[in-house]
This record gives C-alpha cells, structure tokens and sequence, in this order.
C-alpha cells in the first residue's frame, strides 16, 4: 500500500472508537489534574492576579506569542525545505495556525500534524513518513531549544546548587550526540540543521518574554528566574498524549518546580494558566481555516494529480 493510499484510507469503526476512547481520558486527566491543583492553591488569590493584571502588558504579551507563532512557522519551514518541499510560506503559514487549532481544541480528533501529513501527501505526492521525520525534528528543535534556554537560566539560579559548568556541559555533550545520530540516519533531514535550530531558539525566547510580559503585567519585581525556569519545564507538558494541549499538566508541573524554590504558588499557576489561554487565542485563527477550506490553499499553482515535482522543481 503507497502512502497516498495510507493516507486516504477511510476509518474503521475501530479507529473512531479509539479516537473517542482518547478523548475522554484526555477530559478525566485533565479534569484530574485542575481538580488536584486547584485544591492546593487559594483561588482568591489567583482571582485577585487577574484583577491586577495590566490590559497593556497583556495584549503585549500576545503580540509577543503571535511573533514566535510566526518565527516557528518559518523554522517548519526550513525543516520542509530540507526535502526540498519549497512551500509558499503564507499556505505554511495558514497550515500551520490550522495545525496549532486541530493541536489544542480537537486532540481527539486528526491532530495537526496529522492533518499536515494527510494534506502534503495528498497534494504533493509527498511521502507521509517524510513529512512525519521533518515534523518531529521541528519539535525535536523545540525541545532543544528548552533545554539551551534552561541552562542560561542556571546561571541566574544559585538556589539550585549547581554550578552552571555541569548542566552546560551534560547540554554539550547531549547536542553533540543528538547531531551525531541525527547526521549519520537522518541526513536528508539536517540539510538546515543549525538554521532551524537557531530558529528554535528564537521561539522559545519569545515565549519567554511573553511570561515575562504577563508578570510585568501584574508589576511584579522580585525574582524571574525561577518562574521562567518552571515555565521552561512545564513547556515540555504540551506534547503529553493524554491532556489538552498540555492544560492540566502544564500546570502541575509549573506548581511543583516553583514550590522547590519557595516561590508564589498562585502566581505561578497564574502564569501557566495565562500562557495557556494567550497560546488557545492565537490558535482560534486557524478556525477559520477549518470553515473556508478553500482560503487554505488560496493562491497555490494548480496540481494534478499525477504530479510528483515539488514547487521547487516545477
């Protein structure tokens, strides 16, 4: 069976079960996790946070999060191009606002980057199994990035105890090995490797600043760190399988990791909680991609359907 085949090929009432069954954990879990969280803070407290916060800072903070939606769809981008998949960038663009909606509202459903898969193999004859290796390494670039932010952060941490030489070398190291492995199997893939990595790096500090623009907005002035350090950890809850987009969890993990440095518990969750519902604003825009299929591919070169050129060698 081709990809293409793979792809079209209708679902099974098998599928449509288990795509329900997930769904559903997702709820309990999620539901489990807010449920947990919300019985070890004080929601007054939480409650006046909201009622401090800046109307200006705030909006700032989502200008900030649109402009790392905007740099990270343009690292896919380099990622695409890596297998010389030249895509125009506004229909990346498009499919990627729609991706990042499919991500956080329908979890259950086909997901974003199953959509990705679907519609590249669809309308460019793309291997799917190509297009899931590119989408893993711009992830695989995220959690990089994570992890070099985290290690400047070190520095700004003397709570921790540990001197900042040992967790910059264990990233060294690891870096190394990972571009290692990714050269000697994936060498098709890390063409723009350093580039979109660099990228990577510009994502997450502009998620960064839009952490910091929500505490600015609640004119908060004592210690950053240890917030952006628990929201550095916390990032990595997005991609847990069994929550909404990391809701629930995300949370969780921001409250446990700011506890270990004595720091405002309500304030954190706060912080979660607001990087949580600017990231779903930003994603509504893909919904409207969902009800105006066509504007998706407006402006594209027809493709027939024997086709197998990228637009990189039409």
């Amino acid at each position: 069976m081709t990809d293409t085949e793979k792809a079209d090929k209708p679902k099974t009432t098998k599928d449509k079960l288990w795509a329900v069954a997930k769904t559903l954990l997702k709820i309990a879990v999620t539901a489990v996790l807010l449920y947990y969280i919300f019985q070890k803070i004080d929601l007054t407290k939480v409650k006046a946070l909201l009622h401090e916060a800046n109307t200006f800072w705030i909006i700032a903070a989502m200008i900030c999060f649109f402009i790392s939606t905007l740099v990270s769809s343009w690292r896919l981008l380099t990622f695409f191009r890596s297998i010389n998949l030249d895509l125009d960038w506004r229909f990346n663009l498009r499919l990627y606002l729609l991706g990042m909606f499919y991500n956080l509202f329908l979890p259950g459903g086909i997901g974003g980057d199953g959509y990705k898969i679907w519609l590249l193999n669809k309308r460019y004859k793309m291997p799917a199994k190509k297009v899931f290796w590119v989408l893993l390494f711009d992830r695989l670039s995220g959690f990089w990035a994570i992890g070099f932010i985290t290690v400047v952060l070190v520095i700004f941490l003397p709570q921790m105890g540990v001197h900042v030489a040992i967790p910059a070398a264990i990233f060294v190291v690891g870096t190394a090995i990972y571009y290692f492995v990714a050269h000697k199997f994936f060498k098709e893939y890390t063409r723009n490797f350093f580039l979109g990595h660099a990228k990577a790096i510009g994502v997450q500090s502009l998620q960064v600043c839009t952490i910091l623009l929500v505490m600015l907005s609640l004119h908060h002035n004592e210690k950053f760190a240890p917030y952006l350090f628990a929201f550095l950890t916390s990032s990595l809850a997005a991609v847990v399988p069994f929550t909404f987009g990391g809701l629930g969890m995300r949370e969780y993990i921001f409250k446990f990791t700011v506890s270990e440095f004595h720091m405002d518990q309500e304030l954190a969750v706060f912080l979660s909680l607001s990087f949580y519902v600017i990231s779903a604003t930003i994603s509504l825009l893909g919904m409207y991609y969902v009800f105006n299929t066509s504007k998706l591919e407006e402006g594209l070169p027809a493709i027939e359907e024997d086709h197998h050129q990228t637009p990189a060698q039409q």
